[in-house]
């Protein structure tokens, strides 16, 4: 059974730092390309960042560029995202997510597995 259970929102103030984690099982994660979403209420759910599972490349979505660090741990099959620098517009429910075909892609639809979520509020 294939699980994503993401970890680490809450609410913070802007300005802030957060780290979520997504603990992966279920699938071969190391061949895994492994990303995260994101999406606010009224709004089509976004990319935020992916990372490949073969070379470790990292893509970030442009509203989140340098602010943003996407990362993996194979041996715990787990993938963090930190947010820095955290605002307002950045509130939403963040989302795990695994394209077990290895694809690296920002296209929600090509991803086969997802976690439930986890809530990022940042208040001004």
């Amino acid at each position: 059974q294939v699980q994503l259970v993401e970890s680490g929102g809450g609410l913070v103030q802007a300005g802030d730092s957060l780290r979520l984690s997504c603990a992966a099982s279920g699938f071969i994660f190391r061949y895994s390309t492994m990303g995260w979403f994101r999406q606010a209420p009224g709004k089509e759910r976004e990319f935020v960042a992916c990372i490949l599972w073969s070379s470790g490349t990292t893509y970030s979505a442009d509203s989140m560029k340098g602010r943003v660090t996407i990362s993996r741990d194979n041996a715990k099959n787990t993938v963090y995202l930190q947010m820095n620098s955290l605002k307002p517009e950045d509130t939403a429910v963040y989302y795990c997510a695994a394209d077990p075909a290895g694809r690296g892609s920002g296209r929600p639809n090509l991803y086969g597995y997802w976690g439930q979520g986890t809530q990022v509020t940042v208040s001004s």
